[in-house]
């Protein structure tokens, strides 16, 4: 193992739309879950992942949902707010795995309107020698093509890489192409597996 792939929201980055929202919702929690679970749903955030322009996207769930037209705007108006620190315990990992010179390359699902925001506040993000970025791609993990551009674009061996990824869609998609891979649950876990495969 010389190349660790990793995803970036979850792992290495605190995204959460729940930190735009809650205060918008005054503490109703059952009410924010059902705006999230059904107006801003996580399937409506995919499409936009893969590349579906974000006004687009607005526009027509404003068209589905007029009554919450204004907090479906703020998904893009503060989309800022939804971001927070980095994971700090995880990307001590990854500093570790840099000082021990392992390839280091990243594949994450990100709209392109909003990884610039990212590249801006996170300064690790610059140790990655490539970025596969989902909307710039127009593709989305778990689709398997996605994972298939990332081998071709940065020449990887999957055998040779750990994969690294908190969505077990995305996991379970890289496994028959040959990664190995870890389900992230916590830093602390994440470097028990690490250290098992001799990374660190």
């Amino acid at each position: 193992m010389d190349t660790v792939l990793f995803d970036l929201g979850g792992v290495l980055v605190d995204w959460n739309p729940r930190y735009l929202y809650r205060p918008l919702f005054d503490g109703d929690e059952p009410a924010m879950e059902h705006f999230l679970a059904t107006v801003c749903a996580p399937e409506w955030n995919h499409e936009m992942d893969a590349g579906k322009p974000f006004a687009v996207a607005v526009e027509e769930r404003q068209r589905l949902f007029p009554e919450h037209a204004e907090l479906i705007a703020f998904w893009k108006e503060r989309w800022g707010q939804m971001l927070r620190e980095p994971i700090g315990e995880s990307v001590a990992i990854l500093a570790e795995l840099r000082s021990r010179g392992h390839r280091l390359l990243a594949l994450t699902n990100w709209s392109s309107e909003t990884f610039p925001i990212a590249r801006a506040r996170f300064p690790f993000l610059g140790w990655f020698e490539n970025i596969v970025v989902s909307g710039e791609e127009k593709l989305a993990k778990p689709d398997r093509r996605i994972f298939e551009l990332t081998i071709a674009r940065s020449g990887l061996d999957p055998a040779a890489t750990v994969y690294i990824d908190d969505s077990l869609p995305n996991i379970e998609a890289a496994r028959p192409l040959g990664f190995r891979t870890v389900h992230f649950a916590s830093p602390a876990q994440l470097r028990t597996e690490l250290a098992q495969l001799e990374l660190i």
